[in-house]
Parts: C-alpha cells; structure tokens; sequence
C-alpha cells in the first residue's frame, strides 16, 4: 500500500508538473515571442502606438547680461563742476529725470550773452522809435530812421540768436523768459536721463569737474525691460541655430517662471579651445526680476514640430547589447520583440523613427518584465 500510495504520490507530482509546464509562460527565443497566461497578461498595460508632435529642441547653459545696445552713458555736454547729484547705483530713473546738475561757465556766458543783447535791443528799440518821431515833426532825416532801423534788425537776431544759445543748454522759454525778466542769471546746467531704466554705474559726486566724453562717466543707465543672454553653444549644434528664433529661458532663482525672448545675434567664429559658438538672445523682462551675471539655461526650437510615431518611455526597454526594444501584440497574449530605433523624447513620450507603426499594440507598462522572461529563457 505504501508503494501504491508513493506510485499515487509520485504520479499526482508528475500530474502537477505537466500541468504547471503546460499553463507556464510560453517563451520562444528564435521567434523572439513570449506568451502570458491570463493572470500575468492582466497586469500588463497594453496601447496603440500613436503619432504626435515633436519640436527639434537645443538647450544651453549661459548666463544673463544687460542688454548693451539699451545702455546708456550720462556725460554732461558741457564742462563744469558737478553741483548736485540724485540717484544712487540700483535707482530706476524715468525718461527726463535729473541725474545731476553742474556749474557751468559756458551756460554763465551764454545767459550774460542773452541780457547783453537784450539790453541792446532794447535801446535800438527806443532809438528807432526817437528817429520816426523826429521825422514825423521835421526835425530828422530819412537816412537816420534807416539806420536806427538796421540796427534795430541787427540787435533783434542777435537777441533771437542769444536766446537760441541758452536754449541749448536745455532752458526751457519759461526759464529764459524769468531770466531775462530778473536780469539774474543761473549757471547751473541740468543734466538729464535721456532713457528710462536702472543706474548701472555711478562716478558722479559734488565738487567733481567732468567734461564733454571723457570717461568714466557719471553716470551709466540701462533700460532693463529686455536683458541679454548670453550662451555658448556646442559645434555641433551651431549649424541648428537661426538669427530670429523663440527661446525660453530658466533660472534657477525662478524654478517656476519661464522667460522668453529671441535669438538675436550668432557668434561668426567657433572657440577654438572650447569649440562653442556664442548665441546672444534678447529676453523680455517688463517686471524687471532678471539681474546681470544670473545662471540661465535656454531652450530653442530649431525646427518645425515633427509628426511621428510615439510610444511611452516605459514601453521602451534598452537590451544588454544597445539595442532599443518595445513588445507588440495583437491579442494581449502573445507578445513579438521588436527592434526599433528611437529620437526625441518629449513629456514622457518617445520618438520612434523606425521599426514600429501607428497603430499597433504594444506594452507600455510591463515591457521589463517581458524582456526579462525573455532573457531568463534564452540564457537558461
């Protein structure tokens, strides 16, 4: 009996391994297929591969710069010894407002120019009309109201042309008129900000004797509603990139902001030592967070979207040997290894450039799984 009964035994374990070999996974290493049963093949996800839109991006790091062609250098246009100053490094200053003022000899002659020529129109003016009333009476002759007259003329283009000089110097005809009305003039020379922006640099301090051009000047501004930035870019990437271009730029200070901008200006050499082209963008910045020298990485869609194939990244399996593999099936049972070649990967999808067709049904989750089966059949 106890024979009988390990026989029995024996037989029911033999039964039980048939059975278990015939509901195991189903591998076949030439044909490079693997067959699930129903419980494994539920907790697999299968899809249809579909196409959808890739953008060619580049990426660079760089770092941000103000915009140079907006900078400004405030020099006084005349010479003179700086009176007053009124803003400091870091000061946004508006279009017209008053950087500095300074004590200029050259405004003090020309406003003494100014009384002196109004002074003399003043009395060719009351000579002229002396000579016409001498004529009208007979007590004069003709050829002296003409030249009263002349002189007359003479003494009013020369007050016109006073006039003219102190408007130079950036007196409005208000100003020029109370001068005239006081006969008290001011040398003080108001230099203004010819932009609105930020002061850069300060060189400007009372008591200091600054001329037309001569550097450093007080002054430095610039307008920060655009900054630059300033990246060097790979070799192989340069022929990719095109004056005009969108770029988004990311800093680190702004982990959740996006600036954008375009690309502007291309390096006409390649660093010989670096072997980088420099690639020089204008970014929009109308709230004026971006600051000079930040850390930034940029992104360019040098292309047109592409319209291709796509699988998810997990339906993707890298093989021991390189090769990129995805698992097509037709009935959720039977899944074929394919080879494919891949491109871009763009929010967690992949690019297939060949190997696989829109529509076909592959595994997007469970790939590893399949591949390892597959792999743990062919070296056993």
């Amino acid at each position: 009996m106890a024979a009988v009964w390990l026989l029995t035994r024996t037989d029911g374990v033999e039964s039980v391994k048939a059975a278990q070999t015939t509901t195991a996974p189903d591998v076949n290493v030439e044909e490079q297929y693997v067959v699930l049963t129903d419980k494994q093949a539920a907790n697999l996800k299968v899809m249809a591969a579909e196409r959808r839109s890739f953008r060619t991006l580049r990426n660079a790091v760089g770092s941000i710069d103000f915009n140079q062609n907006m900078l400004v250098q405030a020099f006084t246009p005349y010479p003179g010894r700086i009176v007053d100053t009124f803003f400091n490094v870091g000061d946004e200053v508006k279009k017209g407002d008053t950087l500095f003022t300074i004590d200029s000899p050259d405004l003090l002659q020309a406003e003494s120019g100014l009384l002196a020529s109004a002074g003399v129109l003043e009395l060719q003016t009351r000579t002229l009309a002396r000579v016409k009333q001498l004529l009208k009476t007979g007590g004069g002759a003709q050829k002296d109201v003409d030249q009263a007259t002349s002189d007359q003329q003479t003494a009013e283009g020369n007050f016109k042309a006073g006039r003219d000089a102190v408007r130079l110097f950036g007196k409005t005809d208000a100003e020029i008129d109370r001068i005239l009305a006081d006969r008290k003039v001011d040398s003080t020379l108001v230099v203004p900000s010819t932009i609105s922006g930020r002061i850069i640099a300060r060189n400007a301090a009372p008591g200091l004797y600054v001329q037309p051009g001569n550097a450093p000047a007080p002054y430095s501004l610039a307008d920060i509603s655009t900054m630059w930035m300033v990246a060097n870019v790979i070799e192989t990437d340069a022929p990719a990139y095109r004056i005009g271009q969108p770029v988004e730029v990311r800093l680190p200070a702004y982990p959740d902001e996006v600036f954008r901008g375009r690309v502007t200006t291309l390096g006409l050499n390649i660093d010989p030592n670096s072997h980088r082209q420099l690639v020089r963008s204008v970014i929009d910045d109308p709230q004026h967070k971006l600051r000079a020298g930040m850390l930034a990485s940029f992104t360019i869609e040098t292309e047109p979207p592409k319209l291709s194939v796509s699988v998810p990244i997990d339906a993707i399996v890298r093989e021991g040997d390189g090769t990129m593999t995805v698992w097509v099936t037709t009935d959720g049972r039977r899944f074929d290894r394919r080879a494919v070649k891949i491109g871009m990967e763009q929010d967690g999808w992949r690019q297939i450039i060949d190997g696989l067709a829109a529509g076909e049904t592959i595994a997007s989750t469970g790939a590893i799984f399949l591949s390892n089966k597959f792999a743990n059949a062919a070296t056993g």
